[in-house]
């Protein structure tokens, strides 16, 4: 592991802010992971971080994480290159810019798979609590439809508190793509919808099985809608709930039921 020194001019910064600004993978392919506990979850996750950009106050501390490290280089920016630099509001000093795992949607649906279904979900914070939830109860993987944000948007990542780095995620997938993987898989899908006739308890999620989830605003598309099994949550005075928190209750109630078979 070696330290050097750079200027906020340098073209390795310009990529990490590009790369925030899209909310996608650097140009190297890159995910540009912010504060210490996004590091250390690369760390364990077993991913390669080629580079880790610190600010000079923290230098030493990211360097005693990164002790024995070899292949990582450490990059030392001033305090105020970095504020310029970090997209959160109480920065941590630390930029791990970590090469993610490669999945394929036939990964997500080996076995007796329960995969996760975002379709339209464009909030990075929800996407990523969903990523949290899906690898929390059990989930085989989640796989992103087209339309959906990227997994790897700098806020996703984050509000996922490193779940990304392990669990199978696949992104930018087509709805025929999808409908054959599961067909051929025998997996049968289910939808989330706040005026569904049966209700997650009366659902069967003993089997391979997949749950979409949609936008808070719309809801899961039309071609979902016709293919799914539509399911409620339950609910006093409010007829729906946020996506994430909607997610989060179909897993664990898919948890429970295949936990007790």
């Amino acid at each position: 592991m070696s330290i050097t020194t750079i200027s906020e001019s340098n073209p390795l910064l310009k990529g990490v802010r590009r790369a925030a600004a899209r909310g996608s993978l650097t140009l190297d392919g890159l995910a540009v992971a912010e504060g210490f506990h996004l590091l250390e979850e690369a760390l364990k996750s077993r991913c390669e971080v080629p580079v880790v950009i610190a600010a000079d106050s923290v230098k030493a501390t990211v360097a005693t994480h990164l002790r024995g490290l070899k292949r990582t280089r450490v990059v030392s920016i001033t305090e105020t290159a970095f504020a310029n630099l970090a997209s959160t509001e109480t920065p941590q000093g630390v930029i791990a810019l970590v090469r993610p795992p490669t999945w394929t949607l036939d990964q997500l649906v080996r076995g007796k798979p329960l995969v996760v279904v975002l379709d339209g979900v464009q909030d990075p914070g929800n996407a990523g609590a969903m990523i949290r939830a899906a690898e929390a109860f059990g989930a085989t993987g989640v796989a992103l439809l087209k339309g959906s944000v990227n997994p790897y948007n700098p806020k996703c990542l984050r509000a996922s508190a490193g779940s990304t780095f392990r669990l199978p995620v696949a992104a930018g997938i087509e709805h025929g793509l999808l409908e054959a993987a599961f067909e051929q898989k025998g997996v049968t899908l289910f939808a989330a919808l706040p005026r569904a006739p049966k209700t997650i308890s009366e659902a069967d999620f003993r089997g391979a099985c997949a749950i979409a989830i949609g936008s808070e605003g719309h809801g899961v598309g039309p071609r979902i809608e016709r293919r799914a099994i539509a399911v409620r949550i339950p609910t006093c005075g409010v007829e729906s709930l946020n996506a994430a928190v909607a997610a989060g209750v179909l897993l664990y109630e898919a948890q429970r039921q295949r936990t007790r078979q």
